[in-house]
């Protein structure tokens, strides 16, 4: 036998030590061709980029298509679109860890996964949609008691739904699998509030009016294609060592393609009150309301050096561009960070892209990277900057119909009947 074992450590020699070690020592946080990037893995230098912009254009294409369909169906649509794009970035990160020989001894785990992911689901949207079935019909329908009753105890159904999932985790431990179980737990709850945080922010924006989702969308987009096509045709410096083919050119040149575009972009989408005007309810009907001064046209004259120059003699600003020019500077200085982690997000992991579910772009995850960032930006500021801070007479009585029961809106009826009687005997 010790004859067999040395003619088989002959006939496979190892490696010498200072090999493995040398190998020890490589980086685990990048891929190993990064490592060795120079001029020529730019897009700039790229023998096969012309095949791959045509791939990705027409990938776009597609998208813009159906995005423009969708935002002409309107808000319960966009809702549901990001809806459909919730689940399948949940379903990729999902995926992301997963081992299959793992899953295979842990029956039924899966399933506990996306009992977390709908309860969550439940807990963000139940209020919003809740709060538009209420204003959809009238309080005399089973569903206005149906959704006023669910409103008052969604906290309790979403959070016993919740302990049900935690119970049903503790119950289906395994010994010797308890690291990745517990991995797993953490990783589902990382992802529910990572992309849960978005969506939120996002479905708010669009009821408040799809103005305020599809800008600073627009904007994201416009910052995407434009940084690509200035580093491909001007790139020569690397922007970011976990975006090797990022540019200063596309960074820089992407920057005022941005900012002048959310300029024009806002003046051309506040002309149209099936944008600026907020949804109520579920409904898909046509919407008209007052537009208020921030898409009220203003008139500005021009100065004469320049109208001699211009065919123009004045312009017509919306007052919501200025607000555009500040979500144009977030989108294209600050969002890209969103892209930057992503990329780092995948060294860590040694992939190229979250799925591949978009030819030439990768998964769903790597086109809402910078979305996510941008999209809670747009709802602060709108939140902070544009909503009107006191709270006129219409919001108050919106906000009494949302919160009570029409026994209850009876009587604070009959309480604001006695008060004002009483001021009026003072008087």
């Amino acid at each position: 036998m010790n004859a067999k074992l040395m003619e088989r450590d002959l006939q496979s020699p190892k490696l010498p030590s200072t090999t493995r070690s040398r190998h020890h020592k490589k980086s685990t946080e990048a891929f190993p061709d990064v490592m060795k990037l120079t001029e020529s893995a730019l897009l700039l230098n790229d023998q096969n980029k012309y095949r791959s912009m045509w791939i990705r254009t027409y990938s776009s294409v597609w998208m813009l298509l159906c995005f423009i369909l969708v935002v002409y169906l309107g808000h319960l649509y966009l809702w549901g679109m990001i809806v459909i794009i919730q689940i399948l970035m949940t379903s990729e990160l999902f995926n992301l860890l997963r081992r299959a020989h793992e899953d295979k001894r842990l029956p039924g785990f899966r399933l506990l996964n996306w009992h977390f992911f709908f309860t969550a689901m439940l807990y963000v949207y139940g209020r919003i949609l809740g709060q538009q079935i209420m204003h959809a019909v009238t309080p005399e329908k089973i569903f206005y008691k149906l959704a006023t009753r669910f409103m008052k105890y969604q906290m309790v159904i979403c959070y016993f739904l919740y302990i049900a999932g935690f119970m049903w985790f503790i119950l289906t431990l395994k010994k010797k699998m308890y690291k990745y179980q517990f991995s797993q737990y953490a990783w589902t709850h990382m992802i529910l509030i990572v992309v849960f945080t978005q969506s939120s922010f996002t479905a708010a924006n669009i009821f408040e009016g799809i103005f305020w989702f599809l800008l600073p969308a627009s904007l994201i987009a416009i910052n995407d294609v434009a940084a690509y096509f200035f580093g491909f045709f001007f790139g020569k410096t690397p922007l970011i060592k976990l975006s090797p083919k990022k540019t200063w050119e596309g960074f820089i040149g992407a920057s005022i393609t941005t900012v002048i575009s959310a300029f024009l972009l806002a003046n051309v989408l506040g002309r149209y009150q099936w944008l600026t005007c907020p949804r109520r309810d579920l409904s898909t009907s046509w919407l008209e309301c007052d537009p208020g001064p921030l898409f009220t046209p203003e008139i500005f004259v021009l100065p004469g050096e320049i109208t001699q120059w211009l065919p123009w003699k004045e312009i017509a600003v919306l007052p919501v561009q200025w607000h555009a020019l500040c979500l144009g500077l977030f989108a294209s200085v600050i969002a890209p960070f969103g892209g930057f982690f992503a990329s780092g997000f995948k060294r860590a992991f040694k992939i190229k892209d979250f799925g591949g579910s978009i030819p030439g772009h990768g998964g769903f995850t790597d086109r809402m990277d910078c979305q996510m960032v941008m999209a809670v930006f747009a709802y602060i500021y709108h939140q902070s900057f544009v909503i009107p801070q006191y709270y006129p007479v219409e919001i108050l009585l919106e906000q009494i119909l949302r919160s009570l029961t029409s026994e209850e809106q009876e009587l604070l009826l009959a309480k604001l009947k006695e008060v004002i009687d009483g001021r009026h005997l003072e008087l």
